[in-house]
């Protein structure tokens, strides 16, 4: 397929609660969406999931758009592949920006998937279409509002519960959730909010049956945190500290984590996260997808993703109604009273995007063609 057009638009979406971290609270989100066009005028769409400000990493919005536009474009536009999976391959030459790449990369694996007239998670290699699903809650205002929420989404069906926590409020948080919900799956995500010196907070949680606990320590550690996997039982999950194939390889062989979360956007595409997921399970290691507040296109590519083999932990694939009161994809993503969502069998996505309220919610927009 030659790529003859590639499209960006800037769209805002509001969120129906506001999202807080341990670096931040968010409200809505400012999201990049790609389209490329093939030469019979055929259309992929990709989203990149840079926030807006560089927290979670070096990325943001706008600095997305730039690389994008001054580098990422050239590099691939007028270009001709066999495949989706060579695209990352013409972009190599950028160091980081992965979430950059990685929504250029995906609108083309969306591309070649409605040209070949097969649904997107056959062509990434899926053969699980019913995939688990567990739910992500921001720190909220008190623990008697948390637990209203934990309720909710246990009563909804979702089979993981993942809690925000920070330094003085990792005890409480998950202490409260495990005594009120004791046979619930519960994991807590720090967002690189503590220190190697914060040890003791951390091995406080140990007796507390956590799933996991998701990126403690700094985003660009691995040492730290096989310093501090070996001081506790429960299994650390790396997020931000996995950029790519090798430093999963690199963290496993530390010794740094026991899981893996495998986000499209931070690892730079399919390409770069089928290898992660590959090198995991050879070494029998277990993945999961993570969000990162996704429209309806990013989450129907995370859905593609989590049905490869490997993804044996619920991800934060959950329902549009949880983020959106209105999407950009019909039908919007749904989850079952079971906790699940089940891939859907038309070519790509296998979602129609909301033209008329993409067009709605645009704000900038930029478009390059051979």
């Amino acid at each position: 397929m030659r790529i003859t057009r590639i499209d960006l638009r800037e769209i805002r979406l509001e969120l129906i609660s506001a999202f807080e971290t341990s670096f931040g609270r968010t409200t809505s989100r400012r999201i990049i969406l790609v389209q490329v066009f093939d030469e019979a005028g055929e259309c992929g769409w990709g989203e990149c999931t840079a926030p807006e400000g560089p927290f979670f990493s070096h990325e943001f919005v706008d600095g997305a758009w730039e690389v994008l536009e001054r580098f990422l474009i050239p590099m691939v536009l007028g270009r001709t592949v066999d495949a989706a999976s060579e695209i990352g391959e013409l972009m190599t030459r950028v160091r980081g920006h992965g979430m950059a790449r990685g929504g250029l990369e995906a609108a083309c694996w969306d591309l070649d998937a409605r040209r070949r007239g097969m649904p997107l998670w056959k062509l990434v290699g899926g053969h699980n279409p019913e995939i688990a699903c567990g739910v992500s809650i921001g720190i909220q205002p008190s623990v008697a509002v948390l637990l209203e929420k934990v309720e909710l989404e246990l009563a909804a069906g979702y089979r993981r519960i993942k809690l925000k926590i920070k330094p003085g409020l990792e005890r409480e948080i998950a202490e409260s959730a495990r005594s009120r919900f004791p046979s619930a799956t519960i994991s807590v995500d720090a967002n690189s909010a503590y220190r190697l010196e914060d040890i003791a907070l951390i091995q406080a949680l140990d007796d507390l049956q956590l799933l996991m606990i998701e990126q403690p320590l700094d985003a660009d550690d691995l040492v730290d945190h096989a310093t501090l996997q070996r001081e506790i039982r429960t299994p650390l999950c790396l997020d931000e500290s996995i950029t790519s194939a090798s430093q999963a390889r690199r963290a496993l062989d530390l010794g740094a984590c026991r899981i893996i979360n495998i986000k499209l956007g931070r690892v730079g595409g399919f390409a770069e996260a089928k290898a992660i997921h590959d090198g995991c399970q050879a070494r029998g290691v277990p993945v999961w997808c993570g969000g990162m507040l996704e429209s309806g296109i990013g989450r129907a590519h995370n859905i593609a993703l989590s049905t490869l083999p490997g993804f044996t932990l619920p991800g934060d694939v959950s329902a549009s109604r949880r983020y959106w009161q209105r999407d950009i994809i019909h039908p919007e993503v749904r989850v079952s009273p079971q906790g699940t969502i089940t891939a859907p069998e038309n070519p790509g996505l296998g979602f129609e995007i909301d033209s008329d309220y993409v067009e709605q919610v645009t704000g900038r927009r930029l478009s390059r063609s051979t």
